[in-house]
């Protein structure tokens, strides 16, 4: 390594303080003995947050927006100027576990030159249960089996191999010991992403045309286009705050029309009406179900879902 070469560059969105702090205090201590640089894009923030962080921590890089732009847009200002081997993207609302997780999972990567994306497990603020992140691509049988309930069937999630290897919200069941384990896949959460600058180099950045999420499905999915591996390395841990139950559902919405963005980039002209419709049918049968258990609010969004798709 070079003089001036950094191990590991970390981009962090934020428009508010409120778990910012905590989150680079943890990261901070996990950095000991790595050359890093951590870049900051303050996210239109209207107390402007990079002045206020740049006084605790004066290595930081501030990049300030003045215009709310998308998670795919913002990280992409930070991926632009890192100088690391190693690009972390990092969401302000997670809080490090493991002193050496960065040394660790750096000694992993350049163990396996393969893997050009990787991420830790994401646990819930209780420290101990773990949260979906990322999983297969969405071709047209998995959408179809992730619409219908299929993939949370026990045993046919394995074969299946999901979209969503875990869904909080279903009603059948929660696949939590799935991420408990190693293993290899198509995508990864960008909580925690965790990118090879060589990989990244090759595969591009994020697709700007995609606001909130499927940017990073899209994204992992020209890393492996371009001959990289995925990989999934739940020994060690990072808690993430996010993932509340409204987020995800109104979340699933905009990630059931980003799919269709996704197919008209990637897939066969065919393929989107099938998908529109399968989409369709899986906004109608949650506004059903939801509407039963009494949760109009929720059944609602499913609604405006099955209106916009």
């Amino acid at each position: 390594m070079q003089k001036n070469e950094k191990q590991i560059s970390i981009v962090i969105v934020s428009s508010k303080i409120d778990y910012l702090e905590d989150c680079l205090k943890t990261t901070y201590t996990a950095l000991k003995g790595i050359a890093n640089e951590i870049i900051i894009i303050d996210n239109a923030s209207p107390n402007k947050i990079g002045d206020k962080i740049k006084q605790m921590f004066p290595e930081v890089i501030i990049i300030r927006r003045e215009v709310n732009g998308g998670f795919g847009e913002n990280n992409n200002m930070g991926m632009k100027i890192a100088k690391g081997k190693y690009i972390l993207l990092l969401n302000d609302d997670t809080k490090i576990l493991d002193k050496d997780i960065f040394k660790e999972m750096i000694t992993w990567m350049d163990i396996h030159p393969k893997v050009g994306l990787s991420s830790c497990a994401l646990v819930n603020p209780d420290g101990k249960t773990y949260q979906g992140s990322g999983g297969y691509f969405p071709t047209l049988p998995r959408v179809i089996a992730w619409m219908t309930f299929i993939d949370d069937i026990p045993g046919l999630d394995n074969l299946i191999k999901p979209y969503h290897p875990m869904h909080g919200w279903s009603p059948i069941h929660t696949n939590e010991n799935y991420y408990k384990k190693i293993h290899k896949q198509d995508w990864v959460t960008g909580a925690f992403f965790l990118m090879r600058k060589e990989a990244m180099d090759k595969a591009g950045i994020f697709d700007e045309d995609f606001f909130l999420y499927v940017e990073e499905v899209e994204l992992a999915y020209r890393f492996v286009k371009s001959g990289w591996e995925v990989w999934y390395l739940p020994m060690w841990k990072t808690l993430h705050f996010g993932m509340t139950t409204t987020g995800s559902e109104k979340a699933m919405v905009m990630e059931m029309r980003n799919l269709k963005l996704f197919y008209s980039k990637h897939m066969s002209k065919w393929q989107i009406p099938i998908l529109t419709l399968t989409l369709k049918f899986g906004a109608l049968l949650r506004l059903v179900i939801y509407a039963i258990l009494g949760r109009f609010n929720t059944a609602k969004i499913y609604a405006k879902a099955f209106t916009s798709i």
